[in-house]
C-alpha cells in the first residue's frame, strides 16, 4: 500500500509589498519530511509512506508565479515517478496567493488528482486559517485541520489525516467530504482557541467525531488579510455517510455564525500610544508588547521601525526589540567590531511604508553568516536592545532570544512582532498588551481595501440573514461508482 506525502504551505497577505520567491521557502524531503509530519514508513502496518517534498515559508506577501510553477512542476514530476500510488497525503495551508490565480491550492490539488487518476484516495491536512473552495473539496476524500490557535496540534492533525487514509485503503468505510461556507472573516487574534467563544466551539469538534458515520469535524476561520473571492470561514466534515457529513457541517457552521459578534481579542488591545503608556507605568514584568500589524507569522513584512521610533520618542528604556528585518542595516553594520559604535538607518527595507529611523548604536553581538544569509545583529540603542535580522524572522520561542545571549525571563520589556502570543511567550508575559499597529496584517480589518471578497461577509457587512447549507464533494458520487464496479467484480468472481 503506497502513499506519497508532500505539499506546499504558506500564508499570503495581499496587503504586503513583498513578493515571495523560491529562496523564501524551506524545502524538506525524504526521511526528514516524514519526521516533520510525525510519520515513519511502517507506522500503519502495510502502509508504505513515500516522502516527496514539502515547501514552506514564513507567511508573507503573494508568491511569484515563477516560484509557484517551479514547485508545482517539481512536485508533479516526482509524483509521476512514484506512480502507481494507492493514496496521497498532502500537507497544505490553504491561504497561498499567486497574483492572477483565483485558487492556488485548488490548482495544486486538482493537478495531483489529474495525475494519479480517480481511484487513489487523497487526504489533506490544513491550517485552520486556510481557505476552502468547492474545487478543493471536489478533489479529495479526507480533510483534517488544526484545532488549536496558536497551533500546538500540527503533527496530531497530520496523523488524523494519515490514519483515516490508511483505514480506508485497508478496507475501512469509504470517506467523503462535505463543507459549509460561512460568510464570516475574522483575524486569528480574535479567534484564538485559548479564548471564548472559539475555545468552546473547537472543544466541541471531537464530539462530532464520535457521531455515527462522522470521522473528522473541522472549523475553518479562513484568512482575512487576503482580498480574494475565496476567503471565507467554513465547516468541513469527513464522514462515511453523506447525510451525516452534511448535517454535522451545517451544525458547526450555524454555531460559528451564531457567535460571530462575540469574538474579542484575548489580551488587552489598544492603540500603540496607549500601549506605551501602560508599559511606562507597569509594575510587573516581563511586559510583552505585541506589534500586531507587522507580524511575520501572520503575513506581515517584519521590517517596520515605527514602534521602536515611538518607544524612543517617549524616552523608554530596558526594552528588547525582537526583531526588525533589515538586510541593508545588517550589511552596513556587519564589519563594525563588537563593542564599537556606528550609525544605522532602519525601517522599510523590504518595502513597508514607514519612516526610516537613524540612530547611533553599539554593536553587542553577531550570529549567522553572509553565505547562508541568516545574519542577526544585537545592538544597544538608547539603553534598549535591538535585534536586526537579515531575513524575515519571528521571535516566538524563548530559544530565539537565548541564542543571542538574552534571557527573556530576566527582561523588563519584550517587544515582539506578533499577534496572539506563542505559548512560550504567553506563559512568560506579566502582563501582555497588543498594539493595533500599521502593517500588512492590520487588525483594524474594516479599514482594509475590500474589493474582491465575497459580499455579504461579516463584519464587512453586518446586517444580513444567512442559513448554513452544506455541499458535498463530487468524489462522493465517484466513489459510489467505484463501489458498484467493485461489488460487480466480486459478484462475477463468485
Amino acid at each position: 500500500m503506497k502513499i506519497v506525502v508532500g505539499g506546499i504551505h504558506t500564508e499570503c497577505s495581499t496587503y504586503s509589498p513583498l513578493l515571495q520567491t523560491a529562496k523564501d521557502f524551506r524545502v524538506v524531503e525524504g526521511e526528514a519530511l516524514l519526521k516533520q509530519v510525525g510519520l515513519n514508513r511502517k507506522q500503519f502496518g502495510d502502509a508504505d509512506f513515500c516522502p516527496l517534498f514539502h515547501a514552506r515559508s514564513i507567511p508573507g506577501g503573494p508568491v511569484s508565479q515563477e516560484c509557484y510553477d517551479s514547485f508545482k512542476i517539481r512536485f508533479l514530476r516526482e509524483l509521476e515517478n512514484s506512480l502507481p500510488v494507492d493514496g496521497v497525503l498532502l500537507i497544505m495551508h490553504g491561504a497561498m496567493h499567486v497574483p492572477g490565480m483565483d485558487d492556488v491550492e485548488g490548482d495544486w490539488i486538482s493537478a495531483v488528482r489529474d495525475l494519479v487518476g480517480a481511484a487513489p484516495t487523497i487526504a489533506v491536512s490544513y491550517d485552520l486559517h486556510g481557505n476552502v473552495t468547492q474545487r478543493i473539496v471536489d478533489q479529495i476524500d479526507i480533510f483534517c485541520a488544526y484545532r488549536t490557535a496558536p497551533h500546538i496540534d500540527v503533527k496530531e492533525t497530520h496523523l488524523r489525516a494519515a490514519s483515516l487514509l490508511v483505514d480506508q485503503l485497508q478496507g475501512g468505510r469509504r470517506q467523503g467530504v462535505a463543507w459549509a461556507p460561512i460568510p464570516v472573516l475574522l483575524p486569528g487574534e480574535r479567534t484564538s482557541t485559548e479564548d471564548e467563544p472559539a475555545k468552546s466551539l473547537y472543544a466541541s469538534l471531537p464530539k462530532y467525531d464520535r457521531r455515527q458515520d462522522v470521522s473528522d469535524a473541522n472549523l475553518m476561520v479562513g484568512y482575512v488579510w487576503a482580498d480574494v473571492g475565496r476567503a471565507t470561514a467554513a465547516a468541513v466534515v469527513t464522514a462515511s455517510d453523506p447525510s451525516a457529513a452534511k448535517l454535522a457541517a451545517e451544525e458547526i457552521a450555524a454555531a460559528y455564525w451564531a457567535q460571530r459578534s462575540a469574538f474579542e481579542f484575548g489580551v488587552p488591545t489598544k492603540s500603540l500610544e496607549k500601549c506605551l503608556e501602560v508599559a511606562q507605568h507597569s509594575k510587573t514584568f516581563p511586559f510583552i508588547l505585541a506589534d500586531s500589524g507587522d507580524n511575520p507569522t501572520g503575513g506581515g513584512v517584519g521590517d517596520r521601525s515605527d514602534v521602536l521610533a515611538a518607544w524612543l520618542k517617549r524616552g523608554l528604556k530596558d526594552g528588547v526589540f525582537a526583531g526588525i528585518a533589515d538586510p541593508r542595516a545588517i550589511e552596513r553594520a556587519w564589519e563594525t567590531p563588537v563593542g564599537s559604535i556606528t550609525e544605522i538607518s532602519i525601517g522599510g527595507a523590504l518595502g513597508s511604508s514607514c519612516q526610516e529611523l537613524t540612530a547611533e548604536v553599539t554593536i553587542e553581538r553577531k550570529t549567522g553568516s553572509e553565505k547562508v544569509g541568516d545574519r542577526k545583529l544585537l545592538a544597544r540603542i538608547s539603553d534598549n536592545l535591538l535585534i536586526l535580522t537579515e531575513q524575515r524572522c519571528p521571535f516566538h520561542n524563548l530559544d530565539d532570544f537565548r541564542r543571542l545571549g538574552i534571557e527573556p525571563s530576566s527582561c523588563k520589556y519584550l517587544i515582539v512582532k506578533s499577534g496572539y502570543l506563542s505559548p512560550e511567550l504567553a506563559s512568560l508575559a506579566n502582563p501582555a498588551c497588543m498594539a493595533l499597529t500599521d502593517g500588512a496584517v492590520n487588525q483594524e480589518i474594516l479599514a482594509l481595501t475590500n474589493l474582491q471578497r465575497h459580499s455579504p461577509s461579516y463584519p464587512f457587512q453586518q446586517y444580513f440573514a444567512w442559513k448554513a447549507e452544506a455541499r458535498l464533494s463530487r468524489r462522493v458520487h465517484i466513489q459510489d461508482k467505484f463501489q458498484e464496479v467493485k461489488n460487480q467484480s466480486l459478484s462475477d468472481d463468485r
